[in-house]
């Protein structure tokens, strides 16, 4: 009985626009931010390392190498401070759900994840 309530209430909570990136993929994310009697918007750019949960406890994971130091930051996916989610850069992941080993990559390595490209076919030209 109570399972069926707390399905109803996260439903209408549960944001359906928010779907349409993946492990590996570049986001931006555009966080709201109050300070005092003001808000404003700020912006953490990264590789999403994962993406756990399902419904409304779904979170991911996005890290980024800034001045050489790794940062993760963890965001509840149905979050409201959440302004919105910009896929940068879309990738191609071979490996598992889960790319935590970014974590042991040094200096350029840290961020490269192989990016998925659109391929213009070449015609023969006799």
């Amino acid at each position: 009985m109570s399972q069926i309530i707390l399905k109803e209430v996260s439903a209408e909570q549960i944001r359906t626009d928010r779907n349409h990136f993946k492990v590996g993929d570049e986001v931006s994310v555009y966080i709201r931010v109050r300070e005092g009697d003001k808000e404003r918007i700020q912006i953490f750019t990264g590789i999403v390392i994962s993406r756990k949960g399902s419904g409304i406890s779904e979170t991911f994971t996005v890290r980024r190498v800034n001045s050489g130091y790794g940062m993760e930051r963890v965001f509840p996916l149905h979050s409201p401070v959440i302004e919105k989610i910009r896929v940068t850069k879309e990738s191609i992941v071979l490996r598992a759900a889960k790319m935590y080993y970014l974590r042991r990559r040094v200096g350029k390595e840290a961020s490269k994840v192989k990016e998925k490209r659109l391929v213009v076919a070449q015609k023969n030209a006799k």
